[in-house]
């Protein structure tokens, strides 16, 4: 039985009849956020939390959680992390016997042909929900949310934490909390935003994005030398470049229109940061629609290559792409 994510972030009245509930996709965030208010929700419940590979080894951990009934505590919530097709051999075997216990599988990129998947999607006692990457409108939805009641919080502080985060939902929610710690007086004050938040950790990134995207070859091999790129970034990396190239696109399809590049890109909406005004001027001069559908291209190619092939060098990719750019 499918569910929306999103229908399932206002509540999860709709899946208690479910014997079990599969979380999969690439939004870590989210499915981080879903195991921690399934947490809050039954907090009288014991909580046991299980990865695959320990299960694969010994599957009497669940058969016996499941099959043993606890004298303390009326229900049981077993987290199954990283699971995939293997899982299943367990699931046919302890479904029959699940009455309090409610079991929650979280999963990562799961394509249609996945048994796992189809098993989940076609039960009527299952339940299954997709995790899908956030985009630049669901990502304002929860900063504007989550700091509602904080002063002070303008388009252009929203823009920089989206662009700090490269919308993982995860980082944002760090970034979120940083702010709330730091103005517990509800009053954000923008001259200290630069200074809270990880602006360092993207800027080098940042540069290297843009002296490729100048066509600078001279600093764009010099900064490829410079640059880490962290594994755990590598969307992170792939996301900013998107967002760049989609962001001279919208530039070169309103050119008709406005001549004037600077009165032009003050009028994008979300409105561009300051700091990028020069940078994105420069290279809007450079770049055609031509180049940017083959651009795009690449970094969809891109994008598909990272998220189906693990044993490829991700950071290689991106580094390529790059110098492709």
């Amino acid at each position: 039985m499918i569910f929306k994510s999103y229908i399932l972030e206002q509540s999860f009245q709709s899946i208690n009849n479910c014997k079990l509930f599969l979380f999969y996709g690439e939004n870590q965030g989210l499915k981080k956020e879903f195991k921690e208010k399934l947490r809050i929700k039954d907090k009288d419940q014991e909580i046991l939390n299980l990865f695959q590979d320990e299960i694969i080894k010994n599957k009497n951990i669940v058969v016996n959680e499941v099959n043993n009934k606890s004298l303390f505590n009326k229900k049981k919530i077993i987290f199954i992390n990283q699971a995939n097709d293997k899982i299943l051999d367990v699931i046919d075997e302890i479904i029959e016997n699940i009455q309090d216990e409610n079991i929650f599988l979280f999963s990562d990129i799961l394509d249609k042909k996945s048994k796992l998947r189809n098993y989940f999607e076609k039960s009527k006692s299952c339940g299954i929900a997709a995790c899908y990457q956030d985009n630049e409108i669901t990502i304002k939805k929860i900063i504007t949310k989550k700091l509602s009641n904080y002063h002070g919080l303008t388009g252009q502080i929203i823009n920089l934490i989206i662009k700090n985060t490269g919308l993982d939902r995860s980082k944002v929610n760090n970034e979120i909390d940083k702010i709330i710690s730091c103005f517990q007086d509800k009053k954000i004050d923008p001259n200290k935003i630069d200074l809270l938040l990880n602006i360092k950790t993207s800027d080098d990134f940042n540069l290297l994005k843009d002296a490729a995207l100048n066509g600078n070859k001279i600093n764009t091999n010099r900064l490829l030398a410079d640059t880490v790129f962290e594994t755990e970034n590598n969307i992170y990396y792939l996301n900013s470049i998107n967002q760049r190239i989609n962001k001279l696109k919208e530039i070169e399809n309103m050119k008709q229109e406005n001549s004037n590049m600077e009165s032009l890109i003050s009028s994008l909406k979300p409105p561009v940061f300051w700091k990028d005004k020069p940078i994105l001027i420069e290279q809007s001069r450079k770049w055609n629609k031509d180049k940017i559908q083959a651009a795009l291209k690449k970094t969809y190619s891109a994008e598909i290559e990272i998220k189906s092939n693990s044993s490829i060098r991700k950071d290689l990719l991106i580094k390529n792409l790059i110098i492709e750019l």
